[in-house]
């Protein structure tokens, strides 16, 4: 083998559906080679496709996985800062709490204030207290006299102490009344948006996980059809395999004569094509040569062969191939199941073929000297071909 080349389809999770239903469902139980190579072939092609969905499946998932860890570390953030404007909240509150005890000692202030004006004002125009002019007739003697105009003095001054008292009073409740609403609104608009963002980073984590747990919903049903592919394949290749055995323990009856070995080197059977005596003249020519791995891709005239470039040498002598090709690229040569004259047996690891009834593989150089053989063979997950029309 000289390397294995994975063949990924891109088919659109629709068109695998029907596909994988189309050959676990549509009764494909037909007995003949080429339609069980073809069932093996749609088969693949469809375990392929479902392998290439699953591959891309978890790749999204992966994606969205990221995206919820960014989410999350996000909404990490968001609560941090939610957290420091909780804090500040409780200040904000506290604040109004103080604010609210503070107006209400103002209030009760400017109440006292002007009760006690009220009242000094009323004395006043209920002639309570008496003008300068009826003290200085009254008083009897300079001291007497002096003691009245201190008294209406210091009456006087208390009463403008209480008018400034009552207006100073009336600012600061003014005042405090506005600094309580400044921190109501403060408050509120917190409060809105801390609850705002917790709902957005809220709602981000819950889209985020359910998106990725439809998407883990959609790889695990596709894997489990993929499973059912594989299984199916399995009996496909096993029946193919069994069939393929068959053939050869029958020395391939399809064909029209078996060819001969005369003196080390196969002759064809009478009556075999052109193209079959081809194939054997080129077999005999490097059917004794040693296996060198690579030997014959880098150019059909090499010192040895491997096994793709064994079968790629003899068909391209009957004009059967273009280039040599890998064991794996065999899978795909020509039309599926055993041919007339000519079965090439594939997979990626190996390659070899019956040419009228004779087996031409490289694995027999190791107990017969040559490439030639009769019975024998690998048959067991080996897709099977042949050259069209042969």
């Amino acid at each position: 083998m000289l390397r294995f080349r994975p063949r990924h389809r891109s088919v659109r999770p629709l068109v695998i559906a029907a596909l994988a239903a189309g050959v676990l469902g549509g009764g494909l139980t037909g007995t003949s080679s080429g339609d069980l190579q073809g069932q093996i072939s749609a088969t693949r092609s469809a375990a392929a496709s479902l392998q290439s969905q699953i591959a891309a499946d978890s790749q999204q998932i992966a994606h969205t996985t990221a995206g919820l860890n960014q989410a999350r570390a996000q909404l990490s953030a968001v609560q941090a800062d939610l957290d420091r404007r909780v804090a500040e909240l409780k200040i904000v509150q506290t604040q109004l709490i103080s604010a609210r005890d503070h107006l209400v000692a103002l209030e009760n202030r400017l109440h006292l204030a002007t009760t006690a004006l009220a009242a000094n004002l009323r004395a006043s125009y209920e002639g309570a207290q008496p003008d300068l002019m009826t003290v200085i007739l009254r008083s009897r003697g300079f001291s007497s006299l002096l003691e009245q105009v201190t008294f209406m003095a210091k009456v006087g001054h208390q009463d403008a102490q209480i008018v400034a008292i009552t207006r100073s009073a009336r600012a600061e409740v003014v005042r405090e009344a506005n600094r309580l609403a400044s921190l109501e609104t403060r408050d509120r608009a917190l409060a809105n948006a801390i609850l705002a963002r917790r709902n957005q980073a809220a709602a981000l984590e819950s889209a985020l996980m359910a998106e990725r747990l439809h998407q883990l919903g959609q790889r695990s049903q596709a894997g489990t059809r993929y499973q059912a592919l594989r299984n199916r394949l399995a009996g496909l290749e096993k029946r193919a395999a069994a069939q393929a055995a068959r053939a050869a323990a029958t020395g391939n009856a399809g064909v029209g004569g078996v060819a001969v070995n005369t003196g080390g080197m196969v002759q064809p059977p009478a009556g075999a094509p052109a193209a079959v005596a081809q194939v054997i003249a080129a077999g005999n020519a490097i059917a004794g040569l040693p296996y060198i791995w690579g030997g014959g891709h880098g150019s059909f005239r090499a010192s040895g062969y491997d096994c793709s470039g064994s079968v790629s040498y003899a068909l391209a002598a009957a004009g059967l191939l273009s280039s040599p090709m890998v064991s794996g690229d065999f899978e795909s040569y020509g039309a599926p199941g055993p041919g007339r004259w000519i079965t090439i047996y594939a997979n990626a690891g190996h390659v070899w073929m019956q040419v009228a009834g004779w087996r031409f593989d490289t694995v027999a150089l190791s107990y017969g000297g040559t490439r030639w053989a009769q019975g024998g063979g690998e048959f067991s997950g080996f897709v099977v071909r042949h050259p069209p029309g042969l």
